[in-house]
């Protein structure tokens, strides 16, 4: 799926989106893209759960495409 997400701007951004997801789904990958604004995750969690952990990260979401 990928996720669409404003405020992430720097290295640590990238880290601590993919940690929040990574905790939840240990097999989870994740491929963030700062200039796009957006996260690539292939996981088995639900759209839904991997939005509340980007936001739980600090992170506003802003849309979710499978």
């Amino acid at each position: 799926m990928q996720v669409q997400v404003e405020g992430m701007s720097c290295g640590h951004c990238v880290k601590a989106v993919t940690r929040a997801i990574t905790e939840r789904d240990a097999d989870a990958k994740v491929n963030v893209d700062l200039g796009a604004g957006r996260v690539d995750v292939q996981s088995a969690l639900s759209p839904a759960e991997v939005s509340a952990a980007i936001t739980e990260a600090g992170y506003t979401v802003k849309g979710t495409q499978d």
